[in-house]
């Protein structure tokens, strides 16, 4: 069984290696971490320690290289079925937003502020021809009053003048 050095706190105040295993049940302070950010563990280690470290290193590390090996070719043979079945990039960018759409159109929220829209635009499109109309009537009632004004007008001037036998003026 390999025992892994930990680092606990020595009678003095500093830190000590311990051998109780890798869980330490005492939280590192903010002066615990500085210690040891700068300290040396590889003179407080055996060599036979430190034999073993290395020669875990170097497993871990081939094992890091098999595993990314195999998740390479794990990716290529999915390319290769995924063409096989005809998906493309762009397929599946089109399937995937499709998909979005419907599932974003089918939330409550969505529904809520859809039909709340909806409903306002229906207001604004009525409150628009409203006021159309109300501009229309005011165009049509300025342009009648102005026509029968200026008619009005024209007939009952001469007829004045007549009646009056006001000498025509340039005005």
């Amino acid at each position: 069984m390999r025992s892994f050095v930990t680092w606990g706190k020595s009678r003095g105040g500093g830190l000590a290696p311990s051998r109780l295993g890798l869980l330490e049940t005492e939280p590192l302070q903010g002066r615990d971490e500085d210690t040891l950010a700068h300290a040396d563990f590889s003179s407080m280690l055996s060599e036979e320690e430190k034999e073993e470290l290395k020669a875990e290193l170097l497993q871990l590390e081939d094992e890091i290289t098999t595993l990314r090996q195999v998740l390479s070719a794990k990716e290529r043979h999915l390319v290769e079925i995924k063409q096989k079945l005809g998906m493309n990039l762009m397929n599946e960018l089109k399937q995937n937003f499709s998909k979005s759409w419907h599932d974003m159109q089918t939330t409550t929220a969505y529904k809520k502020t859809h039909e709340t829209l909806s409903h306002a635009g229906q207001k604004a499109t009525a409150a628009f021809s409203n006021v159309g109309t109300a501009i229309s009537k005011k165009f049509g009632d300025m342009r009648s009053h102005s026509i029968g004004y200026s008619i009005r007008h024209s007939i009952s001037m001469p007829a004045m003048r007549k009646c009056l036998d006001l000498p025509h003026s340039p005005f």
